[in-house]
């Protein structure tokens, strides 16, 4: 505990990073007026991307609103951008924005018809590989739709419920216990161990099967991915401009998905492959069916309400009846107007998950306007831009593959997407070239980067989930899951970008 005034301030700052995580960015903040004086502004531009990236590959250890947070405020200070650069940065990104704030919370309050649909799917199917494979269909097809974040929250609240519901009965107690801590395995008869290993195994695949439906299905559409829409505005796509712009990579990539998700569990190779024990369906099971008998007329009302707003919300997007942000809106209004859900604080918790991205957003815009601004990438985007047509889409691919692997895919769509349109622009590139160049750029982000959970925002969430500790899913786990599926979407993709766009 800080004894002295100047021990509390260092002690609140960055709350429980470690403290050699707050040195480093203590150093990053004294060196950058530093560089910027001696050096220039182009030095010290690159130096403050250098650190924006350290600051998202190091999200587990803080939050990067924070550190990015306090980096981006410098820049302003220094000189490196303006604030009314940064205002037109998150001005013309407004629909993203919007889409973060009213869609991810429009679909929270859809949970309950995604769970009963999730656990219907969890316990009526036997086979692993057939279950696997709707697991993670059902996670595309709802990712295309809804948002990547919302469907991996539903399949994290279904793993959790259930993992809870066997350690109770483990633990020698019955599921409808209230009192249990999950987290701890010192209560679990020893007869039951090997089950609940095996459970924790099972759970683990199906998790990253659903993890990686979200990124299949989320490449397709404007709405999967914060940046999609992001692209969608700058290029001028429509839902269905969009769809059909990437149907030639992102069909033929969740095709060889799907199949890597089949042959994953037959194989059972890099952890996959891992069963459901019999006495554990036969707790699930008996809990499924207490849960739907005690479902009230009110709550089937309810759920038919929620399908009903999932039916306008698809009808919405399909054939853009208003902004993307604005249809959320009116899922919002449509669901707790007729679920009775009238309190402001249980409205309120359905911002929860995606105001903190958001604000994380506006900070991107930031150190983008620095991007802009000293023209950073415009030796980077000549260089590729020199090379033949032919061969240019394939270098996006690449570079927004490898950068979004260390970084966060938002971020790197955002940069590519806006400095490739300076270049239209200017008259560097015919509007047809930038359309290719954008679906490769898309791809590029959303594929590839699957690889780390700094890439994917999803697999961010699912890693720092109440889940992750009790399945055991650690950081390494997943890279070591994520590889196969990298390694065929990220091969698949650039070879569609390659031929065929």
């Amino acid at each position: 505990m800080p004894t002295t005034v100047i021990s509390g301030f260092t002690h609140n700052f960055l709350g429980k990073a470690p403290v050699w995580y707050k040195q480093v960015i203590l150093l990053f903040l004294v060196a950058n007026p530093i560089v910027m004086w001696t050096l220039g502004p182009g030095t010290a531009g690159w130096l403050l991307i250098a650190e924006f990236i350290f600051t998202l590959a190091m999200a587990l250890k803080c939050y990067p609103l924070l550190p990015g947070g306090l980096l981006a405020v410098e820049a302003l200070l220094i000189g490196l951008t303006t604030p009314d650069a940064v205002y037109l940065e998150v001005l013309t990104n407004f629909p993203v924005i919007l889409l973060l704030m009213f869609m991810v919370a429009g679909i929270y309050f859809m949970k309950e018809l995604l769970l009963v649909t999730f656990t219907q799917i969890l316990v009526g199917v036997r086979s692993k590989s057939a279950l696997s494979l709707l697991f993670c269909s059902a996670a595309a097809l709802l990712s295309a739709f809804l948002d990547a974040l919302t469907v991996t929250a539903v399949i994290i609240s279904v793993a959790v419920g259930f993992y809870a519901v066997y350690h109770k009965v483990a633990s020698g107690k019955g599921y409808q216990h209230k009192d249990h801590n999950a987290g701890s395995d010192d209560e679990v008869i020893e007869l039951h161990r090997e089950d609940l290993e095996n459970f924790r195994a099972f759970l683990r695949s199906l998790l990253m099967h659903g993890a990686i439906g979200t990124a299949l299905g989320g490449v397709a559409t404007m709405v999967g991915e914060p940046q999609n829409l992001l692209i969608a505005k700058v290029v001028g796509w429509d839902f269905a401009g969009f769809f059909l712009h990437m149907a030639p990579v992102s069909l033929p990539v969740l095709a060889a998905g799907l199949f890597t998700c089949w042959a994953l569990e037959k194989l059972r190779w890099f952890g996959y492959g891992g069963r459901l024990p019999k006495p554990v369906r036969q707790v699930l099971e008996e809990f499924a069916e207490n849960e739907r008998t005690k479902r009230t007329k009110a709550d089937q009302a309810a759920l038919w309400v929620q399908a009903v707003a999932a039916a306008i919300l698809v009808v919405g997007l399909a054939f853009h009846l208003a902004e993307v942000g604005l249809i959320g809106l009116l899922v919002i209004i449509l669901i707790t107007s007729f679920t009775g859900v009238t309190d402001e604080h249980q409205i309120g918790k359905a911002f929860q998950e995606s105001l903190p991205f958001t604000s994380l957003l506006v900070v991107f815009f930031a150190v983008v306007a620095v991007i802009h601004e000293q023209h950073l990438f415009k030796p980077i985007i000549d260089y590729v831009l020199s090379l033949p047509e032919a061969r240019q889409p394939g270098m996006f691919f690449i570079a927004n593959g490898v950068l979004s692997m260390i970084s966060d895919n938002v971020f790197v769509a955002t940069v590519y997407i806006s400095e490739v349109k300076q270049a239209l622009d200017a008259g560097a590139i015919s509007y047809e070239h930038f359309q290719k160049l954008a679906v490769a750029i898309n791809t590029g982000t959303n594929l590839p980067s699957v690889a780390t959970p700094n890439g994917q925002a999803a697999f961010l969430f699912l890693l720092t989930s109440a889940i992750a500790p009790l399945v055991r899913l650690s950081y390494g786990k997943m890279v070591v899951m994520a590889f196969p599926y990298m390694l065929v979407m990220g091969g698949v993709g650039l070879y569609m970008v390659m031929n065929y766009i």
